[in-house]
C-alpha cells in the first residue's frame, strides 16, 4: 500500500542519511532542487538520533545505504548504472555495493533449503560450505551432491526478503511521488518510472525459478558458442527460494591482478565479451542483461563463464 503510512520509513531513511553524514553529499551530487532539499532535511535532521549508525569504516553514502538494508543496497546498485541520474562520481561510488553485503548465517540457509526442498542439507549434500558470495537478495554456498558427487553452487534467498523488499518499495513509490509533487522539474528524470522499473527487476529476482528458467534457456541458446559456458541448472534441487547449478571454477573478471597473472590478453578479452553480447542479442534476441565483471569468470581453459540470470 503506497500511502502516508510510509512517512515513518522515509523519516528513518532521512535520519540515517543525516546521522552518517550522507545527506548533504547526496543532495549536492544529485543537484536536488531547493524544495526537495528542504523536505529531505526537515524529514531527516530532527530525527537524526533515530537513524542507523552503519559501518563507520565506509564512506558516508555507502554507510547509509548498507545500514538501511537489502532494498536500499539493490536500489543503489541499480543507480550505479545510471550516471545520467546520479552523476558520474556518485555512480562510481555506488559500484562498490556489488561486493559490500554481509552474509546471513549458514544455519538459516540450511533451514530455508529444508523448507523448500523437503530434505536437509545433510541428506542432499556430502559437503556444504559457508557462504562464498553474498548479495542484497541471496547468497551462494558451494556444495557436493551426495548421490552423484557433482560440485554445485547453491543460491538461497535471504529470509523474509520478499516482505522486507515490499515495505521498502512502497516507501520508494511514496518518496518518488512526493518529489514529483514538490518539484515538477524532476519529472523529466521520471522518478516514479525508475521505481517501477526497479520493482519489476526485484519481483523477478525474488523467484529463483525465473532465474533458473532464464539460465537454462540461455545455456541452450549458447551451447555451441566456442569459448562460452553457462552452468547447467540442477532442477531436482531447485525451487522458488533455492537454485542449484553446476559449479564453475574460474577467475572473477573483477580480479584484474589475477587475470594479468594468468597471462590473459585483457583487450582481447574485452573485445570477446562485446562480440558475444552482440551475437546473443542479434542472433537469439535473448541476452545477458547484466554482463558486468561480477557476473563473469574466466575458466582455466580460457572459456568465459556467465553467471546470475536474475
Amino acid at each position: 500500500m503506497r500511502g502516508p503510512h510510509n512517512i515513518w520509513r522515509l523519516i528513518r531513511t532521512g535520519a540515517t542519511f543525516e546521522r552518517t553524514g550522507a545527506m548533504k553529499i547526496a543532495l549536492e551530487m544529485l543537484d536536488v532542487p531547493p524544495a526537495v532539499r528542504i523536505a529531505a532535511r526537515v524529514l531527516g535532521w530532527p530525527f537524526k538520533w533515530l537513524g542507523l549508525k552503519g559501518d563507520t569504516t565506509q564512506p558516508p553514502v555507502l554507510r547509509a545505504i548498507t545500514a538501511l538494508g537489502p532494498a536500499y543496497i539493490k536500489f543503489g546498485q541499480l543507480m550505479s548504472t545510471r550516471p545520467d541520474v546520479v552523476g558520474e562520481q556518485m555512480a562510481k561510488e555506488l559500484r562498490v555495493l556489488q561486493d559490500s553485503v554481509a552474509a546471513f548465517s549458514t544455519d538459516i540457509a540450511k533451514a530455508e533449503i529444508l523448507t523448500e526442498l523437503g530434505q536437509s542439507t545433510d541428506e542432499l549434500f556430502s559437503s556444504f560450505s559457508e557462504p562464498i558470495a553474498a548479495a542484497s537478495i541471496a547468497q551462494v554456498h558451494r556444495a557436493t551432491i551426495k548421490a552423484t558427487g557433482q560440485d554445485v553452487a547453491v543460491k538461497v534467498l535471504r529470509p523474509n526478503i520478499e516482505r522486507d523488499f515490499q515495505k521498502d518499495i512502497d516507501a520508494f513509490y511514496f518518496a518518488a511521488s512526493t518529489i514529483e509533487f514538490l518539484s515538477p522539474a524532476t519529472r523529466r528524470l521520471r522518478p516514479s518510472a525508475i521505481i517501477t522499473h526497479f520493482h519489476s527487476i526485484v519481483k523477478g529476482e525474488l523467484d529463483l525459478r525465473m532465474e533458473s528458467s532464464a539460465s537454462a534457456e540461455f545455456a541452450a541458446n549458447t551451447e555451441k558458442d566456442a569459448g562460452f559456458f553457462v552452468p547447467q541448472i540442477n532442477w531436482d534441487n531447485s525451487a522458488k527460494r533455492v537454485m542449484t547449478s553446476q559449479w564453475a571454477e574460474g577467475i572473477p573478471l573483477g580480479d584484474i591482478d589475477a587475470l594479468k597473472a594468468s597471462g590473459q590478453d585483457l583487450p582481447e578479452l574485452g573485445a570477446r565479451i562485446v562480440q558475444l553480447f552482440l551475437r546473443h542479442a542479434l542472433r537469439d534476441g535473448f541476452f545477458h542483461g547484466d554482463m558486468h565483471q561480477g557476473n563473469l569468470k574466466l575458466a582455466p581453459n580460457g572459456d568465459l563463464i556467465a553467471l546470475d540470470f536474475g
